[in-house]
């Protein structure tokens, strides 16, 4: 375990990646598959010694109270089950009295089963499972090695987690394919698959110009089994895939409707759950908080990147091995990326009315030039501001039942038609 741990602990979260960015899908918009490239040997599998001094790391980097143990990937399952029951082991062995651990694995459902599930309903596992609606809008970017589309796969999946009763919700990308079917999405998760628990994340690839061509193939394997462009967050183009502004806005918009039409209590969607908390100034999502930096990524070496979607050379903080958490997250260089969500706003987003839902979005999605031909805007700022523009009226409502000790859900009763 590393020496050099600072005296106070700052609450962060940790996405890991058991095999690294290795997945047995081929999604065409992903990203992470690119990342492969950033390490020189084909095998990217956490090995029992780093996965050691990982947790090890984690909890004596953590405060008290809840520690989330947290997977993803590439696709975490196909370290096996084995890999997952050390994890649950060594947590106990690693976790102080006062820390409660909460498993969470974001899989896309594929090679789940009976024994899996067993396992995950066992140890509590919270599931998020990989699901772009049905099956002609899912199986149009979501596909395996062969090209051929993955729904039906994945629905056993998500099936067999209801069967034993694991918690779970759906992690939704909002893509070319299904932008326009907001409803159609919405309906398949709640009344096909019994979802109840939502999020909607927006795919937005970007590149150069000069890669655009390359990026258009997809992240798939290049000759000789090597990918041939290494995903960053450069250049001012979307792919093809990539949803559009305007379009994501009205899908949030439609969703939005028919939620609190008749699913206010019924169904979680975290898109909406966020911006509600951000009114009570209780931001939950690091893309639409003030400042980041607090959520960082392990790769399988033991490597931390400042964050998910900048797993990338310049952003390397160091590795869990030899270097605290705590220290990497409170580094200069860590801290200067999180102030930078809100140093580096253009004055437009500063005086926008809903910049107290958005904060500006990702940094990611941040390469558009404004009107007054400032840097920084976000790709998605339309949408954005559609959204909340259009659900502020209603959730200052919910707001106020809240306030007053009402369940948001009575929300329904004025919205009852007549």
């Amino acid at each position: 375990m590393p020496a050099n741990q600072p005296p106070r602990r700052l609450p962060f979260s940790v996405l890991a990646k058991p095999t690294g960015a290795a997945c047995n899908l081929d999604c065409a918009y992903c990203f992470f598959l690119s990342k492969e490239l950033l390490y020189d040997h084909r095998s990217q599998r956490m090995s029992d010694e780093v996965l050691s001094d990982y947790l090890a790391n984690l909890f004596e980097s953590q405060p008290d109270g809840v520690v989330q143990v947290a997977w993803q990937g590439g696709e975490p399952t196909l370290r096996g089950l084995l890999f997952f029951a050390r994890v649950v082991e060594l947590t106990e062995q690693l976790r102080r009295p006062g820390q409660q651990v909460e498993h969470v694995i974001q899989t896309n459902g594929t090679l789940l089963d009976d024994d899996w599930a067993a396992f995950l309903a066992e140890h509590r596992f919270l599931v998020g499972v990989s699901i772009d609606g049905p099956q002609h809008l899912h199986d149009t970017f979501r596909v395996g090695k062969t090209g051929a589309g993955t729904h039906a796969q994945v629905v056993r999946g998500w099936e067999v987690l209801q069967a034993h009763r694991v918690e779970s919700n759906i992690l939704c990308t909002v893509n070319a394919a299904n932008q326009h079917h907001p409803l159609e999405v919405y309906r398949h998760f709640r009344d096909e698959l019994g979802a109840r628990y939502l999020q909607f994340i927006p795919i937005v690839e970007r590149v150069p110009a000069d890669h655009l061509a390359l990026a258009e193939q997809g992240w798939r394997v290049g000759e000789r089994g090597r990918r041939s462009l290494l995903y960053q967050q450069h250049g001012d183009r979307v792919t093809s895939r990539s949803v559009s502004p305007a379009a994501y806005g009205e899908f949030l918009v439609a969703v939005f409707d028919e939620w609190v039409g008749r699913d206010v209590g019924e169904v979680f969607v975290q898109d909406f759950d966020a911006t509600l908390g951000n009114m009570f100034g209780r931001p939950s999502l690091c893309v639409h908080s003030p400042e980041c930096g607090n959520a960082v990524v392990v790769e399988h070496n033991g490597d931390v990147y400042a964050c998910d979607h900048f797993v990338e050379p310049d952003y390397l903080l160091g590795n869990t091995c030899d270097t605290s958490l705590q220290v990497m997250l409170q580094s200069a260089t860590q801290r200067e990326f999180g102030r930078a969500k809100r140093t580096a706003l253009p004055t437009t987003c500063q005086a926008c009315p809903v910049l107290w839902a958005c904060h500006g979005g990702c940094p990611k999605d941040r390469f558009v030039t404004t009107a007054d031909g400032e840097p920084g805007l976000s790709y998605l700022c339309p949408g954005y501001h559609r959204f909340y523009t259009h659900s502020r009226p209603t959730l200052q409502n919910i707001a106020r039942l809240i306030r007053a000790g009402r369940p948001a859900a009575d929300i329904l009763v004025q919205h009852q038609p007549g």
